[in-house]
């Protein structure tokens, strides 16, 4: 998976002349108020110190990548082709990287995380539209901890219709939002197994758990959808359902 997405990089650089400028990348880690705002919701993952949010800005094109390992970068774009990719850092600068170019290019949009009042707003959008297209007693699967969403959808769908899985052992096996939150390391797969629709942070393309949910996806039959900004470029190239309604 990986593999593509750098050719797909490439190939983009290359035919747009951009992999021997001297465009410089810059990746910084932003601070909560930067990437998320003034929430009335306290307990996002990125307020509470459990991730980061790392933007890259290619000539003022700018995209991000949400990482529990974030690193900052200055060089040249054919020097993020070398990264090995081998942990969450590494990942999250290719994936911010891959987000600004394929902006810079027109490609994609939504690479910019919502603030303030639109996390609430985006996942009120969210919830809407799988309930309107599935149903009211669709059993959905969530990977990862979102605190708006997982509400959200707490209050549309009966408790036994909701089953969430996170890989933060402060969550794993406690009640959030009336939900029990199981070990992602341990029942991703039950996940797939029971539910009807599962959603899944754009971030596994980060912590490399995507490649196994698009596994499970295709061996279950379920339909997987992935939110956020930081899934914006790749899952365009990967041709993957995305649900992403107030980001920039």
């Amino acid at each position: 998976m990986y593999s593509e997405l750098k050719r797909a990089l490439n190939d983009i650089a290359a035919k747009n002349g951009l992999m021997e400028s001297e465009i410089n990348i810059t990746a910084k880690i932003l601070t909560p108020e930067e990437a998320i705002g003034n929430t009335e919701r306290k307990d996002f993952p990125l307020l509470q110190g459990k991730e980061s949010l790392i933007q890259a800005d290619f000539k003022k094109a700018l995209g991000q990548a949400f990482t529990d390992v974030p690193k900052t970068f200055r060089g040249k774009l054919k020097e993020i082709l070398k990264l090995r990719l081998m942990d969450n850092g590494e990942r999250a600068l290719f994936v911010a990287t891959l987000n600004a170019l394929m902006r810079y290019v027109d490609i994609v949009n939504g690479t910019i995380h919502c603030k303030d009042k639109e996390p609430e707003l985006c996942a009120e959008e969210m919830v809407r539209a799988v309930i309107d297209k599935y149903g009211s007693d669709v059993r959905i699967g969530i990977v990862g901890f979102q605190p708006a969403i997982i509400d959200n959808f707490s209050s549309r769908l009966s408790a036994e219709n909701l089953k969430v899985t996170d890989l933060d052992r402060d969550n794993i096996n406690r009640i959030k939002y009336g939900v029990s939150i199981w070990d992602g390391r341990k029942m991703t797969e039950e996940l797939f197994k029971t539910c009807d629709v599962i959603l899944a942070t754009g971030s596994t393309i980060v912590n490399d758990s995507l490649s196994q949910l698009i596994s499970l996806s295709d061996k279950y039959q379920k339909p997987l959808y992935l939110y956020g900004t930081t899934i914006a470029g790749a899952g365009m190239i990967l041709n993957l359902k995305r649900l992403c309604f107030q980001s920039s």
